[in-house]
């Protein structure tokens, strides 16, 4: 979880369970429950991810809760916990894509997130097939015309306020608003909404990498059941609702996913980052000579930040 959002989140003294004993199945009993959670994946006929920070910490963005997460050191005392690249840097991790994959083979239909990490995006999955429940740091909206803006930098603004930047539709130019919430804010409802109805309608909630505390969206996968679904959890510390799960695995989630994708025979692609820019060419006359003048602006905009270059270097004959 980005730490830019955890530092920009007003205080707030009760923040649930933090810091508890991290739990490994042993190798025998995990290599069962792997293949019994691949048969689940297999005869699902709706099947939907639900995913918290815990499957975004392989990518070096720290947790809430675990042993050396962002709550768990804040309340020691101990500050921010230090990430080991910048967040605009930080990759899709082996979950990520092997999500990706599992949607393009029917298996998936739909990925509920609390994270505010832009790796789901970022890795490729559907928009149209996510709810981000508690808004993503990468994205503007436009509180008019409702038009999404993906940015390649975290944007600066977090509690749905206005930033320095305005919709790009001649005909509505809103000023944006951040879409990551405050502890005061409410779900959105068209997330809350799809992710309910999801819920509801999945034979199976797999839960991965979350602490399943953060109300109201812990509460999702339980709907499932209540339609006589079945909801498994993958996650290193106990969670409330392991006694209602079917299935409870604890061990690394990309090594938990990795042995399913395995069972059922299919590919995780890589991650292949790409990022966009513009080049600005123009020249001016003043008698004989010509005056070139090279431009590199990000596609978002003149003023928005290239968080991913670092020098440039031009010649011209």
């Amino acid at each position: 979880m980005s730490l830019g959002y955890a530092e920009k989140l007003s205080y707030r003294e009760d923040v649930g369970t933090v810091g508890m004993p991290e739990k490994f199945d042993s190798p025998k009993l995990l290599q069962g429950k792997i293949e019994e959670l691949a048969v689940m994946v297999q005869k699902s006929k709706h099947l939907v991810v639900f995913t918290g920070a815990g499957i975004s910490t392989s990518s070096g963005i720290p947790d809430f809760r675990g042993p050396k997460g962002v709550w768990t050191l804040q309340r020691a005392g101990k500050g921010v916990p230090d990430a080991s690249l910048p967040f605009h840097r930080a990759a899709p991790t082996l979950t990520h894509m092997a999500l990706v994959e599992l949607e393009r083979a029917g298996l998936l239909k739909f990925v509920i997130s609390q994270n505010v990490d832009s790796l789901h995006l970022r890795s490729g999955f559907p928009r149209e097939k996510l709810a981000e429940l508690h808004g993503n740091s990468f994205k503007e909206v436009c509180p008019c015309c409702k038009t999404e803006y993906l940015r390649d930098f975290e944007i600066e603004t977090i509690g749905l306020k206005d930033t320095p930047r305005r919709c790009a539709d001649k005909n509505c130019g809103a000023r944006l608003k951040d879409t990551v919430l405050d502890w005061e804010d409410a779900l959105p409802p068209e997330e809350m909404n799809s992710a309910e109805e999801q819920c509801r309608t999945a034979d199976l909630v797999l839960c991965l990498g979350t602490s399943l505390q953060i109300t109201p969206a812990c509460n999702m996968p339980l709907l499932s059941i209540k339609n006589g679904g079945k909801v498994a959890i993958v996650n290193l510390q106990a969670t409330p609702k392991d006694k209602k799960a079917s299935l409870v695995i604890h061990g690394l989630v990309d090594k938990v996913i990795a042995g399913v994708m395995c069972i059922l025979s299919l590919r995780i692609p890589p991650y292949i980052r790409t990022d966009f820019i513009q080049l600005l060419l123009r020249h001016t006359v003043k008698k004989k000579c010509v005056r070139w003048t090279l431009r590199v602006t990000s596609v978002h905009g003149m003023r928005a930040p290239l968080s991913f270059l670092r020098s440039i270097e031009s010649s011209f004959r």
